[in-house]
């Protein structure tokens, strides 16, 4: 039996358990302490079976799980700060939201609204978490769930775009119909955005700008005439954190190797233009 199947094992007995005590004390508990935090990398595999639980058992139409899901996503930053194992609980509430999301359409438009305000959680690794929760939601419905990722885009918040970024530059969502084309052009507002920001000595541009940095070259990867006909465009732009964004997505290997001619030719824009700027 692998982890994961291990960790559902035994997130099942735990939420037994708390459905017939209303107690989450062992549960937050198991969590915490197979949560691989302190450390660089979380425990995904635990994350993953608890994703799994939640949206088989949201299927079933077991309703209280959202109200479990939304109250350990509420852990602070003081509560459970970053690297902390507590972390890792505050992580499975945003990924339980997600799952419950996209088992259960009558809660879809309430887990998007959390999702958007986790997306502003100081921490990088909730801000992964709400990535990964859109994930789970895009395949489910389509539609909605781009329109409204569209509205974060359009509402400004850098924090937000970074999760737009992130949550469509998966290989998984990029293969629903559509979605390449549909991702590009979210990219473009995004970097039109990016292009007309003042606040870019902030830590949320600095995490913006560091996604785009890779996530527009998973797009490219997969929408590759328009996409490279946009990344040309953009190494004209006489904007520095623009350029940095493109030179970055060109380096990627994804670009580099199946496109070497015109990753090379837009190379020599992106020379020309520094060199005139």
């Amino acid at each position: 039996m692998g982890d994961k199947a291990l960790h559902q094992k035994d997130l099942k007995l735990l939420l037994a358990k708390w459905g017939a005590s209303g107690s989450s004390g062992e549960l937050t508990s198991y969590i915490a302490s197979h949560s691989s935090l302190p450390g660089p990398r979380g425990n995904l595999e635990l994350a993953a079976a608890w994703s799994e639980i939640v949206e088989a058992q949201a299927k079933q139409g077991n309703d209280s799980l959202w109200a479990l899901a939304t109250s350990l996503a509420s852990l602070s930053a003081s509560e459970a700060p970053q690297n902390d194992p507590r972390e890792m609980v505050a992580f499975c509430g945003v990924v339980g939201i997600g799952a419950f999301g996209a088992a259960s359409g009558e809660h879809s438009q309430a887990a998007l609204a959390l999702l958007r305000c986790h997306a502003r959680d100081p921490r990088w690794r909730m801000r992964e978490g709400v990535a990964m929760a859109l994930q789970h939601m895009l395949p489910r419905d389509v539609d909605a769930v781009l329109l409204e990722l569209r509205a974060w885009v359009e509402g400004g918040d850098l924090l937000e775009m970074r999760a737009v970024a992130a949550a469509l530059a998966e290989p998984c969502v990029l293969d629903l119909p559509g979605i390449p084309q549909a991702a590009l052009g979210v990219h473009q507002s995004i970097l039109a955005a990016v292009e007309a920001c003042d606040a870019r000595r902030t830590e949320p541009f600095r995490v913006l700008r560091k996604g785009l940095g890779y996530t527009l070259s998973v797009i490219v990867s997969r929408a590759p005439e328009s996409g490279f006909h946009l990344l040309e465009r953009l190494a004209s732009s006489r904007d520095a954190d623009i350029r940095w964004i493109v030179k970055q997505n060109l380096s990627k290997r994804r670009l580099a190797g199946p496109h070497t001619a015109r990753v090379k030719a837009i190379k020599a824009v992106l020379l020309q233009t520094e060199t005139e700027a």
